[in-house]
């Protein structure tokens, strides 16, 4: 299952589970602690008091009771002193116990807010890399839809020269739509159609060249029908062969590009599969896939990169650059307001 990054108030949000940022004492507090034991009733601190607190990097499970969630995860997360005194491996703690409860109780999803990153001082930015981090390594083993839930955009700040240098890539190569001129030069044509061209090309020297060496008739033949099966791929069809040839497994590829179960088997079967162009981008970032075969990609499900989309040229500002962390890249479109790829 997907990893989700919204903007809410985290008691507002349904999910099985959601997780509360709390102190060693489990009977409440200010902040992410305050609003949840707010929003459950007093119930919620009545069942604490029997827990007995909790450590720092623990988790332990309560009712939800008047919360959307059917139940809250408590955890004790580090405060920080400087980042030596085992901040980091505390903060992956929180997540992986929390998440370990959760698929103890057969939980499918939950949400969690930025933890430590309050009032117990943990830098903005590294908090989110570690929660990222813990989350997605979970998820390539696991089947659970997990939210990471932020209360304003300003939380998920990314550092200044990354902000700034793809702030720069776009801007300098940002199209406004109603900008665009109709008339189409050579440059302009899509460079994945000229690649198909040359497919085509290579097709026609391949009947010429069997027609004059029929001695070869065998291994041209095969040659010729891989070509003739590769110009007339669908979508799904690309992609199933593009698994086979990096090596992965169904639930490999799915999984890195954080979509779930259910939709992949979708695409397996049914050749004439329609996906979502955030769907398509989301496999080519997991296949790591060149910005030729992402057009190859994109075209077989009727899409096309565009210099009208913001959030298109943030993914191809990765791919170009072949960072493939699917989780950074979803923070960069999440930080500059565009829909993250996946689900």
């Amino acid at each position: 299952m997907p990893l989700k990054m919204i903007q809410n108030d985290i008691t507002k949000v349904r999910a099985d589970a959601i997780v509360n940022a709390a102190n060693e004492t489990l009977l409440g507090g200010g902040g992410v602690d305050g609003a949840i034991h707010k929003a459950a009733g007093p119930e919620l601190l009545e069942e604490c008091r029997g827990l007995g607190g909790c450590q720092v990097g623990q988790a332990k499970i309560t009712k939800g009771y008047r919360l959307p969630a059917k139940h809250v995860i408590h955890t004790v997360g580090p405060v920080w002193q400087g980042g030596h005194k085992g901040e980091k491996e505390l903060l992956k703690a929180c997540y992986r116990n929390s998440l370990d409860i959760a698929r103890e109780y057969s939980l499918e999803s939950v949400a969690f807010p930025l933890i430590s990153a309050g009032a117990f001082g943990y830098p903005k930015d590294q908090a989110l890399q570690v929660a990222v981090a813990a989350i997605g390594d979970f998820l390539l083993q696991h089947d659970m839809e997990v939210i990471l839930v932020v209360y304003d955009k300003a939380t998920v700040a990314l550092s200044e020269k990354h902000h700034d240098a793809i702030k720069q890539y776009v801007d300098d190569r940002y199209v406004e739509a109603h900008l665009v001129s109709i008339t189409i030069s050579r440059r302009d044509i899509p460079r994945r159609l000229e690649l198909l061209a040359a497919e085509e090309t290579k097709l026609d020297y391949k009947i010429n060249h069997l027609q004059e060496a029929p001695g070869e008739e065998l291994l041209s033949q095969h040659i010729l029908e891989e070509l003739v099966i590769r110009i007339e791929e669908t979508f799904s069809q690309m992609l199933l062969r593009k698994i086979d040839e990096k090596g992965l497994v169904d639930t490999e590829a799915y999984k890195k590009a954080n979509v779930d179960r259910k939709l992949f088997s979708k695409i397996r079967n049914d050749i004439h599969y329609k996906p979502s162009k955030r769907t398509v981008l989301a496999f080519a970032i997991a296949l790591e896939l060149s910005l030729d075969e992402t057009n190859d990609l994109l075209l077989r499900a009727g899409f096309a990169l565009s210099r009208s989309s913001r959030a298109d040229l943030i993914v191809q500002y990765f791919i170009e650059r072949e960072n493939y962390n699917m989780f950074e890249i979803n923070e960069a479109l999440f930080a500059f307001d565009q829909p993250t790829l996946g689900i």
